[in-house]
């Protein structure tokens, strides 16, 4: 099988890249040929992102960053870090950690760390990001390989589970069709089939309407609410804050997204072909808020806000730790000012990314949530 061609103005990648991607693509044309050449786009997903030594996370291609393929927000600045170490300091007691998932370059942990000391554990995936962590870090962080029995305090997942395996569904007047990956030709391609089981059960409860087009196309996070159920049950007591680019349900699944939200990030550039580069390029999906909530909620896990990106840090004081910097000193405040712009403008990351804490035995209101809190909207 051979590679997909993308669009025209993405810059090819060099020849090691190019074999490793080529690699990933056997990989997937072997088990397309023992599947009778048909798997779930989350198998497809799940192996271009983390397929050992060849998914896009579980290899050693450089993923954030200027030279990667997107920037988070830690990375934007300190800011982002030390505005958010300011609401975990209010939930943590005595005794408490902290444990991110899926921790990046490790910056988010190093501005946290620098605010609060307090035993931080991460759970990473990536061998690759590991090792950066462990350059940034050192022994201020213990890596863990599983979730801990019991854990206690706050557990953070920053732009997490946005790269968790979906299933893509198609609405039809027909009926609801699961749109899967076969080998067409010698290429990737899409294939529906009619949805069964778990994926078919979930898609109905959903309130769809179908475009005159005949076909409403989504994704179904299961993997997701799934992580937000066994998180759950290790939680004893405590916070889980998910920071990520999604929508409540209402707006997830509204008429005028009938394309969905798959996206891929490749060299900084946003496009919508899942098949091309398999391996080299990131593979997202919008984060349905009201699913990861209703799981939580399965979880015996109690809702304790939901805002967007741009309120909650505000509420937290990124404008007074915004102010602490001295415009007399340009190559600092100017850097400062213009990563908060982007943080909190609506046309940035302001309004696109949300915050949602749910928890277990908290008892005071979080102030990242005392004033624009739409947990409602769920």
């Amino acid at each position: 099988m051979h590679e997909n061609s993308g669009p025209a103005e993405l810059p090819p990648p060099d020849p090691q890249a190019l074999a490793a991607s080529r690699a990933l693509l056997e990989r997937i044309g072997t088990e397309l040929a023992t599947a009778g050449n048909w798997i779930s786009f989350a198998r497809y997903m799940e192996l271009v992102l983390y397929e050992p030594g060849l998914g896009y996370y579980a290899s050693g291609a450089r993923k954030l960053g200027a030279g990667g393929d997107f920037v988070t927000a830690p990375e934007l600045s300190p800011l982002f870090g030390r505005t958010l170490a300011r609401q975990v300091a209010q939930l943590l007691q005595p005794g408490d950690a902290i444990l991110e998932f899926g921790a990046g370059s490790g910056v988010l942990a190093a501005s946290v760390l620098n605010e609060i000391f307090v035993p931080y554990f991460v759970l990473e995936t990536s061998p690759d990001l590991r090792q950066r962590q462990k350059q940034l870090l050192g022994d201020s962080v213990q890596w863990l390989d599983r979730l801990p029995e019991r854990f206690r305090g706050v557990m953070l997942a920053n732009e997490v589970v946005d790269a968790m395996p979906v299933h893509a569904l198609t609405w039809t007047r027909a009926g609801v069709l699961e749109r899967g990956v076969c080998a067409n030709e010698g290429q990737l391609a899409w294939s529906d089939r009619a949805a069964e089981g778990l994926v078919l059960v979930h898609s109905k409860e959903l309130e769809i309407e179908i475009p005159p087009s005949g076909r409403y196309e989504s994704e179904l996070a299961l993997f997701a609410r799934a992580w937000m159920r066994s998180l759950g049950r290790f939680l004893e007591r405590g916070t889980i804050l998910v920071i990520d680019y999604g929508f409540p349900a209402r707006e997830y699944f509204h008429p005028q997204r009938s394309m969905g939200t798959l996206a891929c990030h490749y060299r900084h550039r946003v496009h919508h072909d899942p098949f091309y580069l398999p391996g080299l390029q990131d593979v997202t999906a919008h984060v349905d808020f009201s699913a990861l909530a209703r799981a939580a909620a399965d979880a015996a896990l109690e809702l304790l806000g939901y805002a967007n990106q741009a309120q909650f840090l505000v509420n937290c004081g990124i404008t007074d730790l915004l102010a602490e910097e001295n415009p007399a000193d340009p190559k600092r405040y100017l850097p400062a000012a213009a990563a908060a712009q982007k943080l909190l403008s609506p046309s940035e990351m302001g309004e696109l990314f949300k915050v949602l804490a749910v928890g277990k035995g908290v008892k005071d209101s979080l102030m990242g949530f005392s004033h624009g809190d739409r947990s409602g909207t769920l």
